[in-house]
């Protein structure tokens, strides 16, 4: 047997193995039967042929020779220990001493050619840690070795020179787990090793160095053999090690994972990290392309031009060595080979220009090191930084390169520290002292209960913004420390959570978890507001003032700052998530349980989360795993249900619950109809399934005909009803409405009905208004349902008020409720029209698609206006996907009888009540797309566009495609993305082309080549047109400065939304600048040369004079395509 029981082959293959007899140490003639096993680095013997772990392993490289002793015996003799063996014939002996001559020999010609022939012991490869440890079952500590991906264990740091040892364990089948503070588990399939360090700071070492060896274990080579094709890329670009298995994507060179920790330290600002085996999404065709072109060669023609040799790093230097020689190298640009531009930024920004139209990726990587401006202006509106020339020449490498370096410092010999970050500031000085229990620190999240033997108690001191922590309060020395600077995130897990009643985790910028535990409740408060303190700038102090689950720092983007991502601080307490960003005061916290969308956008090793409340956007990146994913966790459990109150559910935006609206919204587009509706039960099973899902997370529950059935949908909510807690009416206020019920006069009635409603909680009270609206809804087709009032109250009384069904009052309540609807709950006339309209129309299409056996599922039925919006003017009409807007307006010009003579030019516009702005739609300009888009203050209207020729004119009339001048601006600076805008209007400069609207603060001196002004700076802001929308008019309340404005939308493929306003001086102006955009967006066609008078004959189902509505879609959809109809619905039932 050539493999541990049940594992794999192993990855170095065996070339002899068999049963050989063996002398012990001591020199007895006893022999013992062993299981022997040699491959080309190892031989080793085990107890047994089905051992997955040896009882001692020699090395190969460490084999001096092998000689005969007679009696089919041979001697395996190493520098100073000879091992004894005995065979079954001379045969076999002869296979044995040729199959270790031949593995000493490959062994010896890979010695040669390797550069590790140098460190002293042939073969020998570096260990990632090493040290001694107790290891339960052997009474002296163990020297144990970390190398690559396999723990080596020896007797003692002797024999780990001699290249003797017990056993060595594969971390491809190994997991490590903390046991106590100075203990630890590498669990296998095959056996439990438990070691014991002699400190927590060196148990959390050795399990870091566990851990990265796990990682290398299952990594894959398939990047490193590609990127090893170039010679320079096989050897360390720091050190000379072979085989780098690192790199740093931005520097363009391969090191080896000693350099690699190193280059961390150094941090991202400097060295980009990554691994040629594990970060396998990073490594793409083009950066793999890169290092190729680039990689260790260049690279270190350029960084190590200058190395003196008394300065040169080996594969064996200390890690202060390295530390100091790559601080040298990259941070101060020590040995860089200068660029003959250096010290003059004007010319180098310009040879770095030139540099990225070509493919001389050394020059631009020379440029770069000697402090060209990555970002630098190119002086071309049309390409205005080396990354767009770079883009515009189709040079991809350079692109690539450019990329990666956004964020790289430039060396600077001045400076023996990182660049302070954008938002570094003078933390104020906080000092606190005490005991804290603490476990050990870990890189992912704690998933599990920690129990109080795992933790240790601490003497912890907080001062000059370094939290330390002692073994006890006489110690000199810390056990270890965490940086206030590098705190990134501050949390507080509930009580009870782990074996203390009051926690709190610290995250670090390295990945780093710390858990504290007290049980004292004053104790951890205090704690935790100090180190809040710390670590929280002054600009974020008011997120202080208030208890928080978690606080921190996150990059984020919103309002009209998406082309970057900005830190912004956070606080989450309760389902409200407060946020402080650079730019701006403290912005109105966000209701989570209110969002209308929570979601998680790209990938796992690039993900974002996008929160969407009332029309403000938020994203937030994940740019380090570990605290964006504790922030994830925590703002999803935030923005679900709490418990089993109104009040605790996941809300809409008029405040009702979003499981009470899924269900109304199904049962209105879907069981209106359906025989018997509330009074039947759906099956049990399927009914808690709904509940239970919709209980969890409301807002990602979509109810679909056919998939959920509506009287499984009926119990779910009167189940919800009924297990409220406090009751939809309250407890405190239910007797009250039980006892108006008994009132005679109906008048006195209603009046105290109306009293009651006023006293309910907000979110009871829009409940019951939504509830009661909805039966009432389905009384009016109790002809069909067989559910008059009546039956409605005998169904509901109880539900509603939680009794046993003998109470007649209860009852009594829901029908009077119903029956007074419109008086009790104070529904204008308008609201009741719309209302009859609605449900009256669906019942309709209902029954002509059952009628017909068709459903008419892809076309929209859409409310259009003739020139202006009033009941008598309004048109429905269904919209085929096909559907452009100069169809829709020749269909309603045509159902009108309306002419069209010579300059009429009737268009469709949009009309945005809200914003007090409206947009002409292009000719070709899909219709039911906008139609999905648009808000209940939306609306569509087909009317002449009056400016059309003035226009058409000025277009014919102009030279060039461009535009440029000065408008005034004001952008929608809600930080959150929307919402009350604030500030002024203020002069900028635009330029608009082909393929995008650029703004700048001022402008010099003009250009004579193209009578534009030339700018003083790279633009300030900028667009792609095509993603434009441009609305004419401004909203009254910004007190735009002039009455010719217009209001521009910009959504990004993301779907992200900026909203800016621009004012003109003169209408001329106005008009020119719209017909522009209109040119630009739509490649010069602005107006069809010969619009047909019927494009398309555009089939109607009709069913007497009521159009159709569609069956299906989402409720948004469906709430959209609704029609108003004149008719009485009363009336139009009689005739279903």
């Amino acid at each position: 047997m050539d493999g541990p029981p049940g594992g794999s082959t192993p990855v170095t293959p065996v070339i002899k193995a068999g049963w050989l007899d063996k002398n012990p140490p001591q020199g007895s003639y006893i022999y013992q039967k062993r299981w022997v096993r040699l491959d080309t680095d190892h031989l080793r013997y085990f107890d047994s042929n089905k051992d997955a772990y040896s009882k001692r392993f020699i090395s190969v490289a460490c084999i001096s020779h092998v000689a005969a002793i007679g009696d089919q015996k041979f001697e395996v003799i190493t520098n100073n220990r000879t091992f004894a063996f005995r065979a079954e014939s001379d045969v076999e002996r002869k296979e044995w001493m040729q199959a270790l001559q031949q593995a000493m020999a490959e062994q010896r010609a890979r010695a040669r050619l390797s550069s590790a022939y140098l460190l002293g012991v042939p073969g020998s490869e570096q260990p990632d840690r090493a040290g001694s440890l107790e290891l339960r079952g052997f009474k002296n500590k163990l020297y144990v070795a970390v190398v690559g991906d396999k723990v080596q264990l020896y007797k003692n740091l002797e024999e780990y020179h001699l290249g003797i040892g017990i056993t060595f364990i594969d971390m491809s089948v190994g997991n490590v787990k903390e046991v106590d503070r100075r203990s630890f588990d590498l669990t296998t399939p095959y056996r439990i090793f438990s070691f014991s360090a002699d400190s927590e700071l060196e148990k959390e070492q050795w399990l870091e160095a566990m851990q990265g060896a796990i990682a290398e274990a299952l990594s894959t080579s398939e990047v490193a053999e590609r990127i090893w094709a170039a010679a320079p890329n096989r050897f360390c670009a720091d050190c000379g090690a072979p085989q780098p298995d690192w790199a740093s994507i931005n520097l363009c060179v391969v090191i080896c994972k000693r350099c690699a920790g190193e280059h961390r330290g150094l941090g991202a600002g400097v060295s980009k990290v990554r691994s040629l085996k594990m970060d396998r999404k990073v490594w793409t065709e083009t950066l793999i392309e890169l290092f190729l072109q680039l990689g260790n060669g260049a690279g270190n023609r350029f960084w190590a031009a200058n190395v003196p040799p008394s300065e040169a790093l080996q594969p064996s230097s200390s890690p202060s060595t390295r530390r100091c020689h790559l601080e040298a190298k990259y941070r101060e640009g020590k040995y860089r080979r200068y660029h003959p531009l250096f010290g003059n930024q004007e010319e180098l920004d310009k040879a770095l220009c030139a540099a990225v139209t070509t493919t001389d990726l050394a020059e631009t990587q020379a440029l770069l090191g000697c402090g060209a401006g990555i970002n630098c202006f190119s002086g071309d509106p049309e390409a205005p930084t080396p990354l767009a020339l770079a883009e515009q020449a189709g040079q991809t490498l350079q692109m690539e390169f450019l990329r990666n370096n956004r964020t790289t410092e430039v060396p600077r010999l001045d400076s023996m520290k990182p660049l302070e970050k954008h938002y570094s500031v003078v933390l104020p000085t906080v000092s606190h002292s005490g005991f804290l229990y603490k476990t050990a620190s870990a890189g992912k999240l704690l998933q599990d209960r920690r129990a109080r033997e795992e933790f240790s108690r601490r003497w912890c001191v907080l001062g000059d913004g370094v939290l330390s922590y002692f073994e006890n309060e006489r110690a000199v020395t810390p056990n270890g420390e965490i940086r206030a600077s590098e705190i990134v995130c501050l949390a507080v897990p509930p009580p009870d959570t782990h074996g203390f009643e009051h926690t709190f985790e610290v995250y670090t910028e390295g990945e780093r978890l710390y858990l504290f535990g007290l049980e004292s409740t004053e104790q951890a408060h205090e704690w935790v507001k100090c180190i809040a303190k710390a670590f929280v700038p002054p600009l974020a102090e008011d997120l202080l003032a208030r208890d928080f689950e978690r606080l921190g720092r996150l990059p984020y983007k919103a309002g009209l700052s998406l082309q970057r991502a900005q830190e912004g601080w956070f606080s989450l307490s309760g389902s409200e998530l407060r946020a402080v960003f650079p730019e701006g005061p403290c912005e109105e916290p966000l209701q989570l349980r209110k969002l209308q969308e929570l979601s998680i956008q790209g990938d796992s090793e690039n993900q974002v989360l996008v929160l969407v409340e009332r029309r403000r956007t938020l994203y937030i990146q994940g740019e380090r795993r570990l605290d964006f994913m504790g922030w994830l966790g925590a703002i999803q459990k935030a923005a679900a249900s709490m418990g089993d109150t109104l009040s605790e559910q996941q809300l809409g935006d008029s405040d009702i619950p979003v499981i009470v609206y899924r269900c109304v919204d199904y049962i209105t587009q879907c069981g209106l109809t359906s025989e018997g509706i509330y009074r039947k039960c759906g099956q049990t099973s399927k009914t808690q399934r709904l509940l239970e899902s919709l209980r969890q997370d409301a807002r990602s529950v979509h109810l679909k005909e056919g998939e959920q059935h509506v009287d499984d949908v009926s119990s779910a909510l009167k189940r919800f009803l009924r297990d409220l807690p406090d009751g939809l009416f309250t407890r405190a206020q239910r007797l009250a409405w039980l006892e108006a019920s008994e009132i005679e006069d109906e008048e006195e009635k209603v009046s105290r009905y109306r009293e009651l409603l006023v006293r309910l909680p907000p979110v009871n009270r829009a409940t019951v208004k939504a509830l009661i609206s909805h039966l009432y809804c389905v009384q009016c087709f109790s002809d069909t349902n067989q559910m008059n009032v009546h039956n409605l109250a005998i169904v509901f009384g109880p539900t509603l008020f939680q009794t046993d069904g003998q109470d007649y009052k209860a009852g009594r309540v829901v029908e009077d409720l119903i029956n007074h609807y419109v008086v009790v709950f104070s529904v204008d006339e308008e609201e009741l029209r719309k209302q009859r309209e609605e449900i009256t129309a669906i019942v309709k299409m209902r029954v002509a698609g059952t009628a017909s056996g068709t459903q008419h599922a892809g076309d929209f039925i859409c409310t259009v206006y003739l020139e202006e919006k009033k009941a008598e003017t309004e048109q429905h009409i269904k919209i085929p996907a096909s559907m452009t807007a100069e169809e829709l307006t020749l269909e309603i010009l045509d159902r009108r009888n309306v002419g069209i003579r010579e300059k009429d030019y009737w268009t469709c516009f949009e009309v945005n009540e809200r914003e007090e702005a409206e947009r002409p739609l292009h000719f070709a300009e899909k219709v039911l797309p906008i139609l999905h888009g648009l808000g209940t203050d939306s609306h569509l209207v087909v009317k002449k566009h009056q400016a059309m020729e003035a226009m058409l004119l000025y277009l014919a009339s102009r030279v060039g495609d461009t535009k440029h001048g000065m408008m005034k601006f004001r952008e929608d600076r809600s930080l959150l993305g929307l919402g009350l805008p604030s500030g002024g209007f203020h002069d900028r400069y635009f330029i608009l082309n082909s393929s995008c609207l650029r703004l700048y603060k001022e402008v010099r001196s003009q250009r004579p080549w193209s009578g534009a002004p030339e700018t003083s700076h790279r633009p300030e802001k900028e667009w792609p047109v095509k993603s434009l929308k441009v609305y004419l008019g401004v909203k009254k309340k910004l007190r735009p400065p002039t009455c010719w404005g217009f209001t521009v939308v910009h959504e990004t493929e993301k779907h992200e939304k900026q909203q800016w306003y621009l004012c003109c001086d003169t209408q001329m102006e106005l008009r020119e600048w719209f017909a522009t955009f209109l040119f630009v967006q739509h490649d010069g066609l602005v107006w069809p040369s010969e619009p047909s008078r019927v494009s398309r004959a555009v089939p109607e189902v009709r069913l007497g004079s009521v159009s159709l509505i569609p069956l299906r879609g989402s409720e948004n959809e469906m709430r959209r395509s609704v029609a108003a109809f004149t008719a009485d619905p009363l009336s139009l039932l009689r005739n279903v």
